[in-house]
């Protein structure tokens, strides 16, 4: 069951900054990007499932083999009905960093500033690029970043938590036994939507956060 957090003067004010930010005009030169990551356990069959057959699910034995974790990094762009996901071993700061690094060299080399929407993890912080680069590349890369964070216990105002769930329930949601085929099944799901540019209809606006919330508001 969902918890109304405490709703602070500054929890007012990151979550307005995040809603603005979502009412913007879309613009190619600064993209909105919600990042975020999941944690995915690798999981293999013990025993032959039985194939899915006409009126008949897949079934799996309850017996299964864990072969570790791997993290899926997600960076969605709703305005553009753009997704990109990265998957790795871990969720250190290196990897992050590595991440944003990717988004601002590879995915966006035209964009003048990305604006990242994060939640609070520590990983999700300036100093993680320092961690993996150089001072001077850092900055460099940092310069074309910048950071907004949803308020604390209000993750759900991170659209890539949105596509994140979209991923599970199209892609992600089952046995996966290892990192590499973890790895073309994101791809392939992250090309299809991509292809088909599919957008997130985001309707919380700070009329309907006050409407819902402003009964919680700490004055």
């Amino acid at each position: 069951m969902w918890c109304i957090p405490e709703i602070t003067p500054e929890f007012i004010e990151r979550m307005y900054d995040i809603l603005d930010l979502y009412s913007l005009p879309y613009d190619p030169k600064r993209p909105v990007i919600g990042v975020d990551e999941k944690p995915k356990q690798l999981i293999a069959d013990s025993k032959t499932p039985i194939p899915m057959k006409a009126g008949r699910c897949e079934h799996y034995d309850y017996e299964y083999i864990r072969n570790g974790t791997a993290t899926i990094f997600m960076a969605a762009e709703i305005k553009a009905g753009k997704r990109t996901t990265r998957v790795t071993s871990r969720r250190t700061m290196r990897d992050f960093a590595k991440f944003i690094k990717h988004l601002v060299d590879r995915v966006y080399p035209d964009a003048e500033k990305l604006i990242l929407v994060l939640d609070n993890l520590n990983t999700h912080k300036p100093k993680s690029l320092y961690e993996m680069y150089e001072a001077d590349e850092a900055d460099r890369i940092l310069n074309k970043i910048e950071f907004h964070y949803t308020p604390n216990h209000a993750s759900w105002l991170n659209v890539a938590e949105i596509e994140i769930g979209v991923m599970d329930t199209e892609c992600t949601r089952r046995r996966i036994p290892h990192k590499e085929i973890l790895r073309q099944e994101v791809m392939a799901w992250e090309r299809m939507r991509n292809k088909h540019k599919m957008k997130i209809d985001w309707r919380f606006t700070r009329q309907k956060a006050d409407e819902k919330l402003s009964k919680y508001y700490v004055t």
